[in-house]
């Protein structure tokens, strides 16, 4: 009894094999022949021809980082990173294409050794000059009734901006400030009640920064990183005070000048066709002129190949490319 069942199943394991083996064993041994996948279980191999190519050609794309610097004009200048070939994602890539000859190449960003941080409590007015990177600073002081119509023109364009909110204004009007939160734009610090920073105490400092700052959190839970010093007044001590409530003192580097009725939302358009570079930071406030203005603006910044985006994402290390 037991014979004959042990050759029953032998029988039936047999059967099942060459059952398997045709034609579908033979059609993945043809695949596997055929396909070029197959080199993914080799392409870390230094011997491997495309490994070799994209090692021999990584080289010409790479991107010495440049270090954040103290410049005599412009102060605080932030760093860029650097770039290099990733070499395993490359091949990696490369191999998932029909067409293999042509490389998808695959970077990485490489830090520079000193960042913006490492330059003590030193003020701001721009980023790097190679980041093809620009942000657009909104000071908030007053204005309340135009920053819905700048806000819609900021979505419909997909452009993110920097808020920097006066805290007197954001005690009055919480529920606008959360709008432009939720809408995604950067928060910033500008003073409780639009003082001449220098012209006031340490304590005063302290209190116009601090008071702001809790009022931030408090309100939008969220905590800003950039202190724009009302009418861009400031001393060594005010740099020092921000720092001390790990804000980085900021200016900017064109003026829209939109608060003087006599300027025009053209001669607003024309500064910055004239003067707006990669790393700028656009001074604006809400009045009927920016709103007029700021489609124009947004899309000659376009324009020009350069990304609107945050203050923070300008003055970051990061590569706009």
């Amino acid at each position: 009894m037991f014979p004959i069942r042990a050759a029953s199943i032998l029988l039936s394991v047999v059967f099942m094999v060459v059952l398997v083996q045709t034609p579908v064993i033979e059609s993945y041994v043809a695949s596997v022949k055929n396909h070029k996948s197959i080199q993914v279980f080799h392409y870390f191999d230094e011997e491997n021809p495309l490994y070799e190519r994209v090692k021999k050609e990584a080289a010409k794309y790479y991107i010495k980082p440049i270090d954040a610097r103290v410049d005599r004009v412009w102060k605080a200048i932030p760093g860029l990173n650097g770039r290099e070939v990733n070499i395993e994602e490359t091949v990696r890539r490369t191999l998932r294409q029909k067409d293999q000859s042509k490389i998808v190449w695959v970077y990485r960003e490489i830090p520079p050794k000193v960042s913006l941080s490492d330059l003590g409590p030193q003020p701001v007015y721009r980023g790097n000059e190679r980041k093809k990177a620009v942000a657009l600073m909104v000071n908030v002081a007053w204005g309340t009734e135009y920053i819905p119509d700048m806000l819609k023109i900021l979505k419909e364009e997909k452009v993110k901006a920097t808020f920097f909110l006066d805290g007197s204004w954001l005690e009055k009007n919480p529920d606008m400030a959360r709008r432009i939160a939720v809408d995604g734009h950067e928060i910033g610090n500008h003073a409780y009640s639009h003082p001449l920073m220098s012209k006031i105490s340490r304590n005063q400092m302290e209190r116009e920064i601090g008071k702001t700052e809790s009022l931030i959190e408090r309100t939008l839970n969220t905590k800003s990183k950039w202190f724009a010093p009302p009418a861009g007044d400031f001393n060594r001590m005010v740099c020092e005070v921000a720092a001390k409530h790990q804000l980085q003192t900021v200016l900017w580097t064109v003026d829209t000048v939109d608060w003087r009725k006599s300027v025009s939302p053209g001669m607003m358009v024309t500064k910055v066709k004239r003067e707006l570079g990669p790393g700028h930071l656009l001074l604006t406030h809400p009045t009927d002129r920016t709103v007029k203005a700021l489609r124009q603006i947004l899309r000659e910044g376009k324009r020009k190949g350069l990304k609107w985006t945050t203050v923070g994402e300008v003055l970051s290390s990061n590569r706009a490319d």
